[in-house]
């Protein structure tokens, strides 16, 4: 009995220090001046997102709506005490002025347990730096130029995927996940594939599996991400290497053979390939030139893999997503749908009927459609910064110290009615040159802004706006029976996506 006793007082006092040691805790921020919404145990004030009730750009825009009045507010990530920032000047000051201070993404992952994990999003400090300067050459104007017939390519198999289908309703995520599919593999693995004819490709099949998450990756994944190098060693042990050894396989075999025979194409893994051999990119595109020694500015065979990796996974989910929800708002907004049609025709009937470059640069309502679609849908809700070294908040004594978190609500921001009028609405006319001026720059975070910018934005641009093109030059989209409305987003996603498929009824366009 007595002993009975002991362990019922034991336990106790253990529950009870825990639970002080938790409130401790959550009043880092009332100690600090800050004001915080109220955090519930045990998840702080992100219950709805490690719960999968709510996606986590809508769980900060809540955040962002409730205490719109605060240049910031101070919340908690399970425990990990967090910096939201409202205030579109104090943005401006952390991506930019005080850049310096924010300039890693700070998302958990050791490269040394996961080597295809090193790359350009993930990597902070000089090392970032460093890799950003190597890369931004594969992303200016003229690359996009060289590139544009390999993706023009893959949007011709989309045409004739189209012309071939006897439904009227189809998934229309699914088909531009197939183009992004395709497009991605050709510019960035060097690997030309037709998944419309082999839709059980591995490599598609790989990317459904990195986008279409277990329910064990999924638990791995919310403590990783909510408590930071608690188990990111173990992920690889716990989730096994199956995609890394894949995607590596792939790019050693590409780069190898081309290599071996000689061969050259206008894509990403050719500028990556320059890299591995040279260290820096030559304005030719190519460079046959005898390789310099080897100072160390070379990318190893890893590293280029791991920057192959991220543009598969960050080119093909956001532009197929932006595509299909720009689908979607001109199905329920047919009047927008006809000046875009009207538009597409007028500019192909003065280039021959052809989709090329040029003729897709002068779409500027096409440009306007997409801008507004990436305002309603912003692929990444939310953006992450992590305080690189203590920071004094503007005009104040306020420390925020190294280490914490600083996450921006885009999604939030950019449905604010005091800055978009009726936010619900599909206007691409918000986009004109005008309004544009009169807003604030940085109530449009769509691809982040500052240095760490979205560098593939180019890329990702023309690749929508030729996938659209291509649609709506043969075909006219209206809602079905299984449309959802109003959208449903996949909770469990970190970018915004809908929940399952995206139906629309097809119908080809008499001109």
């Amino acid at each position: 009995m007595a002993f009975l006793l002991t362990s019922i007082s034991c336990v106790t006092l253990l529950i009870c220090a825990c639970y002080y040691w938790i409130m401790r805790r959550y009043s880092y921020w009332k100690n600090k001046g800050i004001a915080s919404p109220k955090p519930s145990i045990p998840f702080g004030n992100i219950r709805n997102t490690v719960l999968g009730a709510k996606q986590i750009g809508v769980d900060f825009s809540d955040i962002y709506n409730n205490n719109k009045t605060e240049d910031y507010v101070g919340v908690y990530m399970v425990l990990k005490p967090t910096l939201v920032i409202n205030n579109l000047d104090l943005i401006k000051t952390a991506l930019t002025k005080d850049f310096v201070h924010f300039s890693d993404h700070g998302l958990p992952f050791d490269e040394e347990a996961e080597p295809i994990s090193g790359h350009l999003f993930n990597v902070g400090g000089a090392k970032w730096k460093n890799l950003r300067a190597k890369l931004t050459p594969t992303f200016t104007s003229s690359r996009m130029r060289s590139m544009f017939d390999v993706v023009h390519d893959c949007a011709a198999e989309v045409a004739k995927h189209l012309d071939q289908c006897t439904e009227d309703d189809l998934d229309v995520k699914e088909i531009l996940a197939t183009f992004g599919n395709d497009v991605i593999a050709s510019c960035a693995f060097g690997v030309e594939l037709n998944t419309f004819k082999n839709p059980d490709d591995k490599f598609r099949k790989m990317g459904r599996r990195i986008f279409k998450q277990s329910p064990l990756e999924e638990i791995v994944n919310v403590f990783d991400f909510f408590l930071p190098n608690v188990i990111t060693k173990f992920k690889p042990m716990i989730l096994g290497r199956e995609v890394e050894e894949f995607f590596y396989s792939i790019v050693e075999q590409t780069v190898n053979f081309r290599e071996k025979n000689g061969i050259v194409r206008n894509d990403f893994m050719q500028l990556l390939i320059q890299l591995k051999n040279t260290g820096s990119i030559s304005e030719e595109g190519v460079d046959k030139s005898e390789a310099p020694p080897d100072d160390g500015t070379r990318l190893t065979m890893m590293q280029l893999a791991a920057q192959v990796f991220v543009f598969f996974i960050a080119g093909f989910e956001t532009s197929s997503t932006t595509a299909s929800f720009a689908l979607y708002e001109l199905a329920l907004n047919p009047d927008v749908q006809k000046t875009l049609t009207d538009e597409i025709d007028d500019i192909l009937a003065k280039h021959d009927g052809k989709i090329t470059y040029d003729s897709l640069g002068e779409m500027t309502y096409l440009t306007k459609v997409i801008e507004e679609t990436l305002r309603k849908y912003p692929p990444l809700p939310v953006l992450f910064r992590i305080c690189t070294k203590d920071y004094i908040l503007p005009d104040t004594n306020i420390k925020i110290e190294k280490d914490t978190p600083v996450m921006i609500p885009v999604y939030g921001i950019q449905r604010d009615p005091d800055i978009y009028p009726n936010p619900n609405k599909f206007d691409p006319e918000r986009f004109t040159p005008e309004n544009k001026a009169a807003r604030h720059h940085f109530a449009y975070l769509p691809f982040g802004e500052g240095p760490r910018i979205c560098i593939g934005s180019r890329f990702g641009m023309m690749q929508t706006k030729l996938g659209l093109a291509t649609f709506l030059s043969k075909y006219e989209v209206s809602v079905c029976d299984k449309t959802l409305i109003p959208m449903e987003y996949d909770k469990r996603s970190f970018v915004l996506t809908s929940n399952g498929g995206l139906w629309l009824k097809l119908k080809r366009r008499s001109k």
